[in-house]
């Protein structure tokens, strides 16, 4: 379990890039360096990730250590490379507040918005081009984009999940049982029985059914001063975002955005998904720091329950499906469905791309032109993340320091 640790850990530490990224850190570490399993293994747990909601990458850490040292061993992977994003999040929200006053640590802050923005277009520009390749996907994402820029409501996007995954079943899956995207692709011609692990799903749906429950209540849980009650409702927020989020890293933007936005303001929720890009790790970290702000009292507690709500339904899905994936891979109106959920998303995060990133960022054309200039050079030179990062905070730097 050490070992497992260990490993995740030294990732994590490093990990910057976002999920396609980490996939390919865990391909050399556990695949080419230490074999933990082989080429065909690993691209199955990498399929069966982009086929189940929640956090890909993070998913994909779980699974080798489940596969390793068993449920103790999948927890170890998830602790290991969540921790290092976990703690530089908290500290950052705990502490921001005192630095936030000084010009050059608000013009820091605001070069980092700007690389959200450009972190964010290319996500929606590789997104497009994987999962909206014909007609009736790129209008699931068109509609499903407009209705959430007039309407960013949780239940609506969730509406929104269902209705894109009925049209896909029909619309968007052939007679093969291959996804029309091209995701899955290793699908052979004799199909496997699906075996389910019920009491995973079990749990997943208990706790899914019951955060839906308490939120579609409305209850005024903060007034009434009970501790508990608060940190349930808490659990509940974020553990249905992480069972809505397909395509994970930066697509849990707007459903989070959508879910928690009443509770903090604007521009501090973009805060801290601008420090999000500068920390190593997988970006559903973001959780720690909008779980400290809201339970400003106990941000730590805070932190906790969100971090813990909404990695778990991913984790409980992969549990589920994990011995099943190629089952599943060839049934066409089940790839089909996430095909059109998969165009859905990408209608969030165009919709989040505007709002609130863009609108919240560029604010001078100045702003403009370093967002077209960081966009540019991504897309031509392909420099690593971390080198953008620095880029961008030298910028801001040099703006606080005139």
């Amino acid at each position: 379990m050490w070992q497992i640790f260990f490993r995740f850990l030294s990732l994590g530490l490093v990990s910057f890039g976002g999920p396609a990224a980490h996939i390919g850190y865990f391909r050399q570490t556990f695949v080419i360096e230490l074999k933990w399993l082989d080429e065909k293994a690993y691209g199955g747990l990498v399929a069966l990730s982009q086929f189940l909601p929640g956090p890909g990458s993070s998913q994909v850490g779980f699974a080798i250590g489940y596969l390793r040292g068993g449920l103790l061993g999948g927890v170890a992977a998830f602790l290991g490379f969540t921790l290092p994003s976990f703690i530089l999040l908290l500290l950052l929200a705990v502490t921001s507040a005192q630095w936030m006053e000084y010009p050059i640590t608000t013009s820091i802050i605001h070069s980092l918005k700007l690389l959200a923005v450009v972190v964010v277009a290319d996500a929606v520009w590789l997104m497009f081009n994987q999962f909206c390749r014909n007609t009736p996907s790129r209008l699931v994402m068109i509609i499903s984009g407009a209705i959430v820029l007039l309407q960013a409501a949780v239940w609506l996007q969730f509406v929104l999940l269902i209705f894109a995954a009925l049209v896909g079943s029909v619309a968007l899956s052939d007679k093969s049982g291959q996804m029309a995207s091209g995701t899955f692709s290793d699908v052979t011609s004799v199909r496997e029985p699906v075996k389910l692990n019920y009491f995973w799903l079990g749990i997943f749906a208990l706790f899914l059914s019951g955060s839906v429950l308490l939120l579609s209540s409305q209850a005024d849980v903060h007034s009434t001063g009970n501790i508990q009650q608060e940190l349930i409702y808490l659990f509940s927020q974020f553990y249905q975002v992480g069972s809505m989020v397909f395509g994970g890293g930066h697509v849990v933007l707007p459903l989070l955005e959508a879910s928690v936005g009443d509770g903090m303001s604007s521009d501090r929720f973009l805060t801290g998904y601008a420090l999000a890009q500068a920390v190593p790790g997988p970006m559903f970290a973001l959780a720690a720091f909008l779980g400290a702000e809201l339970w400003g009292t106990q941000p730590l507690t805070g932190a906790l329950v969100a971090t813990l709500a909404i990695f778990l339904p991913g984790f409980l899905l992969m549990l589920v499906a994990l011995r099943s994936w190629h089952g599943l891979s060839q049934r066409p109106q089940i790839i089909g469905a996430i095909t059109g959920v998969n165009a859905c998303v990408v209608g969030f995060l165009l919709a989040a791309l505007y709002q609130p990133i863009f609108t919240g960022a560029v604010v001078e054309p100045i702003d403009m032109v370093l967002v077209l200039l960081g966009f540019g050079l991504l897309k031509i030179f392909k420099p690593h993340i971390l080198i953008l990062v620095l880029l961008f905070i030298s910028f801001g730097v040099i703006s606080g320091c005139t």
